[in-house]
């Protein structure tokens, strides 16, 4: 698979595959992002659609890579921040990965995006990366060629340079957006 610039946008021919994988990590960063629960709701606050309190730091590495705090010095200062930003940042990821979904050719083929699905997609394999490199503890250093062909972690690793290989595709098709 291989992005190219046309007019209006993007294409791509998509093997089975690759659809497969797409569609299987799109879904995991849906389950990741779904949005935080919160039981004990202010009234004011839900009209706003702000949680009613604090919004913790996650728990979970990968979680936290895809919502990391916006300041790491300052535990105050990152609750107020998370609290205002949370939900917004979860819905953009999701809509993400679900404007990749909507837009995947089932089972591959001829795939079609405008500039704004572009994006979207550009977003979704940038989250899907972070999320795998986390799980897989990736770091400058970690090199495929360590782990023999067969080796599960081997073939994770393909799957992430796939992702960026795929973010670069894409990526190079794009014009960028002025007065944005």
């Amino acid at each position: 698979m291989r992005f190219t610039r046309h007019r209006g946008g993007v294409r791509a021919e998509i093997e089975a595959v690759e659809a497969q994988v797409l569609t299987q990590l799109a879904n995991e960063i849906l389950g990741i992002v779904e949005p935080a629960h919160d039981d004990m709701e202010d009234p004011l606050a839900a009209m706003v659609g702000l949680p009613s309190g604090d919004v913790a730091t996650p728990e979970d590495p990968v979680l936290m890579r895809l919502l990391p705090d916006a300041y790491r010095d300052d535990d105050g200062a990152a609750s107020d921040f998370r609290r205002y930003t949370d939900a917004d940042l979860r819905a953009t990821k999701r809509g993400h990965a679900t404007v990749l979904l909507e837009t995947l050719p089932e089972g591959g083929g001829q795939l079609k995006l405008d500039r704004d699905q572009a994006d979207a997609w550009l977003g979704a394999l940038n989250d899907m990366r972070l999320a795998l490199g986390t799980s897989m503890g990736v770091t400058e250093e970690t090199d495929p060629d360590d782990y023999d062909e067969e080796h599960p972690a081997r073939q994770a690793l393909e799957v992430y340079g796939w992702l960026g290989w795929l973010q670069e595709s894409l990526l190079s098709c794009l014009d960028p957006r002025l007065g944005s």
